[in-house]
């Protein structure tokens, strides 16, 4: 077969906005390429997508209904509908849906199936003669650090210590790890998600048995990660490219237009922080403060702490009053695409999830990594911060990994001030990465790359 030959592809991504959203960029991006995809979803949440879905003569929603797990509400089919307590819960109804998933591949008789969280996916394609690439939505080099492969370690509970020191032959000596961070990456390999299952296991399980393994990333950047990984595991690792979100499809909200066009170019900071899970009343407190000290223009899109209703309620004392006119703290979705895209925006915090950085990287506004969940959080702020300099990590106390007002404050200060020279070898530095990422073929050439090696597998 050669890559002008389009396949038939089926997704099923772990059920979180987090993952659907960019498995569906990922599909666009194939089904451009007349590939088809049929893309597997629960019932209710294909609504929240549909409006995503540009090819939908080539991309076909199948709908999943979710086995009843007791403890999980009836409705729930996403980590969106769900405190974070449940989502194990979630995994656990992923898991029943395997007789389903039989089912639904021996009638679609799909070449390829893509997943991620769904371990027990490779032993079922295998029986059924299709083979499985196991796609993350994130960048190789977490799985080059941490993975069960580079680390020889399987089913071995790795420590603080051995975590601390990257595996045998790893191409890189930029990682450094503090001690909150070696504390949080132990103990979360030894968290139970779904049915009796590490959400370590999970991972590393599809990594092992999958045919292929897949990323998001570019050679430029990440080339040397996945040339580490394909010798460690002896099968393909594909890169998708950046999965640079396409031109939006809609405008700013009147009301965020008409509240961002009061300020100076480059002059507002917007911070958004993930859609899954609060931060602390403390953290959300320092952040707000924080926010307020640097002087800056800003709005901050935050859920509320969980033992709040609404962002109201959770406020620092007099603090609404203080930043009237220049300050907005907002709980609802927002359109954070056309808001990183506008011109009076000049700094982003993010919790370095992979799909905002890449979003940040292409446009403009200077970065400030505030990660806090997950491993990938963490590492996307190192290689963002340590390797490619493009942005700047939030100071954060060694052991209980806490940031303050003052840190947060100095940080943005940092990429903000035109007259710091650390904040113009940054602003370079980011330059230079977004010139590569929006240069005419980049993606465009990742892509040929993918499919090639799609075709290759069969």
């Amino acid at each position: 077969m050669d890559a002008a030959t389009p396949l038939h592809i089926a997704i099923y991504p772990w059920f979180a906005m987090g993952h659907l959203t960019p498995f569906l960029h990922l599909s666009n991006k194939l089904a451009n390429r007349g590939y088809k995809i049929s893309f597997f979803i629960p019932k209710r949440t294909q609504t929240k997508l549909q409006h995503l879905n540009l090819h939908p003569h080539l991309i076909t929603f199948v709908p999943i209904s979710l086995p009843h797990v007791d403890g999980l509400p009836h409705d729930a089919e996403t980590t969106a509908d769900v405190p974070f307590s449940l989502f194990s819960l979630l995994a656990t109804a992923l898991d029943q849906t395997q007789k389903d998933i039989e089912l639904l591949l021996k009638e679609l008789k799909p070449q390829i199936v893509f997943f991620d969280f769904q371990y027990w996916l490779p032993n079922l394609t295998k029986s059924l003669g299709i083979k499985c690439v196991q796609y993350l939505i994130v960048y190789p080099l977490g799985t080059a650090y941490f993975g069960d492969g580079p680390r020889q370690s399987q089913g071995k509970v790795l420590t603080e210590d051995d975590l601390s020191e990257p595996p045998p032959g790893f191409p890189d000596s930029f990682v450094k790890l503090h001690a909150h961070e070696l504390r949080f990456l132990s103990a979360s390999r030894k968290l139970e998600f779904g049915s009796g299952v590490f959400i370590y296991d999970r991972i590393a399980i599809g990594t092992n048995l999958s045919d292929a393994i897949g990323f998001k990333g570019c050679r430029e950047i990440d080339g040397p990660y996945v040339d580490y990984l394909e010798s460690v595991y002896k099968k393909p690792v594909l890169l998708s490219g950046p999965l640079l979100p396409g031109p939006p499809n809609s405008t700013l909200e009147e009301k965020w237009a008409d509240w961002l066009g009061k300020f100076e170019p480059g002059s507002v900071v917007y911070c958004a922080y993930g859609s899954e899970s609060p931060l602390k009343q403390n953290e959300f407190q320092e952040l707000l403060l924080g926010l307020e000290e640097t002087g800056f223009p800003f709005l901050a899109a935050l859920k509320p702490p969980s033992e709040f209703e609404s962002i109201g309620e959770a406020l620092p004392k007099g603090f609404k009053e203080r930043v009237q006119g220049r300050g907005v703290a907002y709980g609802g979705w927002v359109q954070q695409q056309l808001i990183l895209g506008h011109p009076s925006i000049g700094c982003f915090i993010t919790h370095c999830g992979a799909a905002s950085v890449t979003e940040a990287l292409v446009n403009e506004c200077q970065l400030v990594l505030l990660p806090r969940l997950g491993a990938d959080h963490i590492m996307n702020a190192k290689m963002m911060g340590q390797k490619l300099k493009v942005g700047v990590e939030v100071e954060k106390g060694e052991e209980d990994g806490l940031f303050t007002k003052e840190s947060l404050c100095k940080a943005v200060k940092s990429v903000m001030d035109d007259g710091n020279e650390f904040g113009r070898e940054v602003r370079a530095n980011h330059t230079k990465i977004r010139n590569l990422l929006l240069r005419n073929n980049l993606e465009s050439s990742c892509l040929d790359n993918f499919c090639q090696r799609l075709q290759d597998l069969l």
